[in-house]
């Protein structure tokens, strides 16, 4: 448990009733992300209708919305699909934490079409300055990638893009390499040769390709052929 009073209001609504539980802000998006438990997120067991006027919630209403009484139970669900008053200072954070996601996002998935390269990640950062790109701190950075792509057109010449990569591995490299490939893409293709060379396809973001060809180059001294095949 943690203290009680600096604890924030987790709210559940359903069928015009509402239940809150006291929680630890940190802990309890951390619990909702399964790296916490719910006695650390926790600040009491009690339910309540109405925190700030310590209003208990119903035995009858808990039966009603979650078909149990069970206080476990019912806080798991409120602090896992409710709604958590956060600090100022932790909606900076998630928020920060997102925007960092979404950069990482786009500098792997999209390509500079004039350029044929991925943006730098400073570059990206600017463009979501210039453009006061807005940022949904309680959505995921994946399911705000394309409205957040649309907003930084206007600034940002960018266009997602996946290509097909064939790498040819010399025998002296292709048994202790070939797990690093997967690690890139999506591997279409994985053929040994009579020699004992590995021929392979992947599937990539475009904006791997660069440190996957930094990778592989630098593991084989330069023995590596890779050919873009495609670019979808």
């Amino acid at each position: 448990m943690v203290d009680v009073d600096k604890a924030v209001i987790a709210r559940f609504r359903k069928d015009g009733l509402t239940f809150e539980v006291l929680v630890d802000c940190d802990q309890a998006l951390l619990f909702r992300e399964g790296k916490a438990t719910l006695d650390d997120a926790l600040a009491t067991n009690d339910i309540f209708s109405d925190v700030k006027k310590g209003l208990h919630a119903a035995i009858r209403d808990m039966e009603k919305v979650f078909g149990t009484t069970d206080n476990r139970v019912i806080s798991s669900e409120i602090v896992s699909r409710g709604e958590i008053h956060l600090t100022s200072e932790h909606r900076a954070r998630l928020r920060e934490r997102t925007r960092n996601r979404l950069v990482y996002l786009i500098h792997r998935n999209t390509i500079n079409p004039q350029t044929k390269t991925p943006h730098p990640h400073d570059r990206i950062m600017r463009a979501f300055e210039e453009g006061r790109v807005r940022i949904d701190e309680f959505r995921s950075a994946e399911e705000q990638f394309d409205a957040v792509l649309n907003q930084l057109r206007p600034i940002l010449p960018v266009r997602v893009e996946e290509w097909e990569v064939e790498v040819v591995l010399p025998v002296n490299h292709a048994a202790r390499l070939y797990p690093v490939l997967s690690r890139y893409g999506k591997l279409l293709k994985d053929e040994w040769q009579n020699d004992g060379s590995l021929l392979a396809v992947l599937f990539m973001p475009a904006g791997l390709y660069e440190p996957f060809e930094t990778e592989i180059n630098k593991e084989t001294h330069g023995e590596v052929s890779l050919r873009v095949l495609s670019r979808k």
